[in-house]
């Protein structure tokens, strides 16, 4: 425990230390709270889903705080279902067997622009006699506009703008502009306030019902946009974090005490070992690492966890097996090894008691700073279109960004969000890694 607070003591005295460790501790509470909110199976779903998941979402539209840094407001995205958030379901039994089933839903319309879509999903029960219904929208200045009648299929989707006869009945005008904006004004300019969206339904049938969801889409969405298949982007930043922080500390900690523990080996038994540790190295070094890893990716597997697992079989066999060994033969000569020899303590007790604990020091901050390494190894290979296949990372949302032009569209949200998430992982490893450095060798602390 005083090891502890004497080391916290210590790190409290640089101020790059404790800023990198407030954004570790971020990201691994904002990688602790994706794990807990959305498992596994359902971030798979939600990022693979197709439209059956993503029909409420718009497609390209940025996040909802665009509208925090921009005088035009642009109208927000929602959907609501019948019986919830305000939108009155009323079902008022008539004669003959009929019955009355009315919606009504008043929303605020507060925007200097117009909606992508207005789109209402109907679901009915029946046996033989389609319900009816007629749909209504009241406007801020007392109009109330006729949308359309139609009879309900049990699963039928209407939507707003793929009507001709709401078309012609707004003089040729396009649906979102003709509905919301002011009559007769020259150029459109949209009309304030709030809307009643009206349904009345009628059932012919004893037990018979109507349901319906409203949705709207905007040009605006949750924190973090959507992509070209109206996917939320703010899932894939969500899990894409204990996604990379796990590879990165996976990948960092595996190579540092795989390199470690095998250089003490070869430098303790020495000989035709320690040799072919040092010719491996050599050979390993001048490999293409990261064109094998896109031969890996290309040819076998893709998996995150077989492109880690290859990863840390390059990464061990590096210059840090030579590092490691020039300090090992400087230790193996010790005293306290010579004693520990001479009372009869086994080579493996030595190598991993005696030598490889006198290293931890230098280890700690090598396995920190190495970290944003692998992260963004991890990003890239995704970037190239090897990332794994099912999870939703950032690396996967970039190159997603890229494929579809986002740039030139002027979707500079897509690609900054995933982009800014990685500069910050590195910046707080790093940070911290050097000022980890920096406590445990003396000699660099008046640097």
């Amino acid at each position: 425990m005083n090891t502890i607070k004497r080391f916290f003591r210590e790190i409290s005295q640089f101020p790059s230390a404790i800023f990198g460790l407030v954004i570790v501790f971020l990201l691994l509470a904002l990688a602790v709270y994706a794990l807990i909110t959305i498992p596994y199976s359902e971030a798979v779903r939600l990022w693979r889903g197709g439209e059956a998941v993503w029909y409420q979402n718009p497609k390209n539209v940025p996040p909802a705080w665009f509208n925090l840094f921009s005088k035009k407001k642009l109208p927000e995205s929602f959907a609501v279902k019948s019986g919830e958030e305000g939108f009155a379901k009323t079902v008022t039994p008539g004669a003959e067997n009929t019955t009355s089933i009315d919606f009504v839903y008043d929303f605020e319309f507060n925007y200097d622009d117009y909606p992508q879509e207005l789109i209402i999903y109907f679901t009915s029960t029946y046996q033989s006699k389609q319900p009816f219904v007629s749909i209504y929208l009241n406007t801020p200045d007392g109009r109330e506009v006729r949308i359309s009648d139609f009879g309900v299929s049990q699963n039928q989707t209407f939507r707003f703008s793929q009507d001709k006869k709401l078309v012609r009945r707004l003089r040729g005008v396009e649906p979102m502009v003709g509905l919301f904006s002011v009559p007769d004004s020259d150029p459109p300019t949209p009309l304030k306030g709030t809307y009643q969206l009206v349904i009345k339904g009628l059932a012919f049938e004893p037990g018979s019902d109507i349901n319906a969801e409203f949705v709207f889409h905007g040009q605006l969405y949750g924190l973090a946009g959507t992509d070209h298949n109206r996917r939320d982007i703010a899932v894939a930043l969500l899990w894409g974090t204990p996604v990379a922080i796990a590879f990165g500390l996976l990948a960092a900690l595996g190579t540092s005490v795989l390199s470690m523990s095998i250089s003490a080996i070869g430098t303790w038994y020495g000989g035709w070992l320690d040799e072919l540790i040092q010719r491996i190295t050599e050979v390993n070094l001048v490999l293409p690492f990261l064109a094998i890893l896109i031969m890996v990716g290309t040819f076998y597997s893709r998996s995150i966890w077989t492109i880690l697992g290859v990863t840390i079989l390059l990464s061990i066999f590096t210059g840090a097996i030579k590092t490691y060994r020039a300090m090992f033969l400087q230790v193996k000569e010790s005293t306290y090894i010579e004693a520990a020899r001479a009372y009869g303590a086994s080579n493996f007790r030595v190598i991993f008691v005696y030598l490889i604990p006198r290293m931890i020091p230098l280890l700690i901050p090598a396995l920190v700073s190495a970290v944003p390494s692998y992260v963004f190894l991890e990003a890239s290979l995704a970037v190239l279109g090897l990332g794994d296949p099912v999870l939703p990372t950032w690396g996967k949302v970039v190159n997603d960004a890229f494929s579809n032009g986002a740039l030139y569209k002027g979707q500079y949200y897509w690609i900054m969000e995933p982009a800014v998430l990685l500069m910050i992982t590195g910046l707080g490893f790093a940070m911290l890694g050097f000022a980890l450095d920096r406590v445990f060798n003396p000699r660099l602390r008046g640097v």
